[in-house]
């Protein structure tokens, strides 16, 4: 399934605010893109613009040292502040019920999503581990 129309929710392009440790973000896609640095100025910019702009700025920051082993665990970490700060997004991916959650796209992802039926889908075996924990906790 792409991320689109009825699914455009699941997307970290989704615009949703929420402030982690004083720092708002314009959406998960901020959140994941600002903590490629550990310079607390260009987090703070990719922390605000639109969620396309903190893509485009994400590619150009100097990665951190970690960034191979942490990565996994920031996205946990942005999708866990989006659903839990927006109720309705929440029941939004709780509602999925136990639909298999794919993202399919046209960019060759093949880390966090799948093309032309081919990758490893961790952006939506994330989403699939959260709405779980999440029906814990209806």
């Amino acid at each position: 399934m792409k991320f689109r129309n009825k699914y455009w929710f699941l997307s970290n392009m989704y615009p949703v605010s929420f402030t982690v440790d004083g720092i708002e973000y314009s959406s998960s896609e901020n959140y994941y893109q600002s903590h490629k640095t550990t310079d607390p100025n260009v987090c703070a910019l990719i922390a605000g613009v639109p969620p396309l702009e903190s893509k485009r700025l994400g590619r150009k920051v100097a990665l951190r040292n970690d960034w191979n082993e942490v990565k996994i665990n920031i996205m946990k970490d942005s999708l866990f502040y989006k659903f839990s700060s927006d109720a309705s997004l929440r029941d939004k991916l709780v509602g999925t019920g136990e639909i298999e959650l794919i993202e399919d796209n046209t960019w060759n992802d093949k880390f966090w999503g799948v093309s032309n039926g081919k990758g490893r889908n961790c952006l939506g075996k994330l989403l699939m581990s959260l709405r779980d924990e999440l029906k814990g906790n209806k």
